[in-house]
C-alpha cells in the first residue's frame, strides 16, 4: 500500500501537473506510462516551502490522436496506481465506459508484467 497521494493541479500547454504528498524528503520513485511505454520528459521537483513534490508530465504526441488514450502514474515501490490521465481524441460517445475499459486493460497489462517478473524471480 502506497502512502503517496497525487492531486491534479492543472493541464496547460500539453503538460499535466500534479502535487505528490506523503513522500517526506525522499524522492518518490514514480513511473508514467502510455501504451506500455515510459513517457519521456517527466519531471519531479521538491517544493521545500510547501513540503511536497511537483510532478510535470508532458503529454506524448502519440496520445494526441483519435481514440482513447490513458497515461498511468504508478508508485514503483508499492505498485499502486496513483493516477490515470485519460485523453479522448474523437467523438464523445460513452467516454466513461471506454475510459474504464482502457484503464482496466492498462492495469491488466501491468499485473501481467508483475506476475511474469514474479515467476522469473521465484524459479
Amino acid at each position: 500500500m502506497s502512502n503517496l497521494t497525487l492531486t491534479k493541479t492543472q493541464m496547460r500547454d500539453g503538460t499535466w501537473q500534479g502535487i505528490v504528498t506523503g513522500a517526506d524528503d525522499s524522492k518518490p520513485d514514480l513511473a508514467v506510462t502510455h501504451a506500455d511505454a515510459d513517457v519521456a520528459g517527466v519531471q519531479l521537483e521538491h517544493d521545500a516551502s510547501s513540503d511536497h513534490w511537483v510532478l510535470s508530465i508532458p503529454v506524448p504526441a502519440a496520445a494526441i490522436a483519435d481514440g482513447l488514450h490513458t497515461l498511468l502514474v504508478v508508485d514503483r515501490a508499492s505498485g499502486a496506481t496513483l493516477a490515470s490521465i485519460t485523453l479522448i481524441g474523437d467523438e464523445v460517445t460513452g467516454p466513461d465506459l471506454r475510459a474504464e475499459v482502457d484503464l482496466l486493460r492498462a492495469e491488466l497489462d501491468m499485473l501481467k508484467r508483475a506476475f511474469r517478473r514474479h515467476c522469473v524471480e521465484t524459479t
